[in-house]
């Protein structure tokens, strides 16, 4: 199904039928990159591969143990690495509480709950056994931890492009004084515009995208030592404790998991 189609179908479906909506072959399962947005949630999951949200603030990254929330009214596009398999989920907007997108940590039982849902129809039975695992569901989901698996975008003229060449190099390793060159200011100019668009100096955004890419290689199980490299690291070990410190974990506990 083409992206302009799911888009068609989204448009006509206005309200939910259910207060969460996810069976295996419904239209949460299905990843529209063009951005869209619509008056319920999304938990953007995968059980299988890393999915990429992006919005106008952040490019939000999840691998199986986590997902990433939409609230409702960000426009936002859902992008996935081949051989992903989606279990995603609308849900409606008074479940529940937050207002910006986030990681959150998808548990072993959190996993099993949306895996169970996913085989239930559209129209489950609200007051049986269906209706308590999605209360359920909803009360593990309230609970999960959050993560900093987030890379801000910044909405500068001068940033965007070079943050575009960034994310699509993690190997890149010139230094800020190249870009702050090729732009035609100081490197101290350069270094406050990052700083006030994003949040991050360049070297904290650079570590950051160059980390959230990391994570589909491993996923697709590529050695961690060529991981590294491809990324940017001239040693194992600096990527390794650049790796725990974003995901309190090393690389080979991440992938043995």
């Amino acid at each position: 199904m083409d992206q302009q189609q799911l888009l068609r179908q989204l448009a006509a479906l206005s309200t939910l039928p259910r207060p969460i909506l996810g069976h295996e072959v419904s239209l949460p399962n299905y990843a529209i990159g063009i951005f869209h947005q619509h008056p319920w949630y999304q938990l953007s999951y995968a059980t299988q591969g890393v999915v990429t949200v992006k919005s106008a603030k952040g490019h939000f990254v999840a691998p199986p143990n986590q997902a990433v929330l939409v609230p409702p009214g960000v426009a936002h596009g859902v992008h996935c690495t081949p051989d992903t398999c989606i279990r995603s989920l609308y849900i409606a907007a008074d479940t529940l509480p937050w207002q910006q997108c986030q990681v959150l940590e998808i548990d072993g039982l959190l996993r099993e709950l949306i895996v169970a849902f996913s085989l239930f129809p559209v129209e489950y039975d609200e007051a049986g056994a269906e209706g308590r695992l999605v209360a359920v569901l909803l009360d593990r989901l309230r609970l999960a931890k959050s993560w900093d698996l987030m890379l801000p975008w910044p909405q500068d003229a001068r940033l965007t492009p070079l943050c575009h060449y960034l994310a699509a190099h993690p190997d890149c390793r010139l230094p800020l004084r190249h870009f702050s060159d090729e732009l035609g200011v100081s490197d101290k100019t350069l270094s406050r515009a990052f700083l006030r668009h994003t949040g991050m100096s360049f070297r904290q955004w650079r570590q950051r995208s160059r980390l959230l890419a990391a994570l589909p290689l491993l996923e697709a199980g590529e050695r961690v030592t060529d991981v590294a490299l491809a990324c940017g690291y001239d040693s194992l070990s600096a990527f390794i404790v650049a790796f725990k410190e974003l995901l309190g974990t090393t690389p080979g506990d991440y992938l043995s998991s």
